[in-house]
């Protein structure tokens, strides 16, 4: 009977009892990063990911492309999963997947032609 009365009289005489808002306010900085994290990491990288599977399932002969592996070609045929890339010489057969970007052509060869500043 003591140790509640003192319990009760150290809480009386402390702080206020905690209510449900209180409750909810410590948990406050862990939803906020929470949500930080969504707009500032997930949500940006999901739009990537659906940006980069709309450009893949756009591909077609004749675009030129660059795969993860730094290689710019143009596909030759497309078969489902698997296109047949042009490397100017060399066909190679490659998942759909495995392609980085589309490119523009025009832009590849004008940087391909200028000119190299000797140092």
């Amino acid at each position: 009977m003591f140790f509640e009365t003192a319990a009760y009289a150290q809480t009386a005489a402390g702080a206020a009892p905690q209510t449900a808002m209180g409750g909810l306010m410590s948990f406050m900085p862990i939803i906020l990063m929470v949500v930080i994290f969504y707009f500032l990491l997930i949500r940006p990288q999901q739009k990537r990911q659906k940006q980069h599977a709309a450009m893949i399932d756009a591909l077609k002969a004749g675009d030129t492309v660059l795969t993860n592996a730094g290689l710019i070609g143009t596909i030759h045929s497309v078969d489902g999963n698997v296109m047949v890339i042009d490397l100017g010489g060399t066909k190679v057969r490659m998942i759909k997947g495995y392609i980085a970007d589309k490119l523009d052509p025009a832009t590849l060869n004008t940087a391909a032609e200028a000119p190299k500043e000797n140092k």
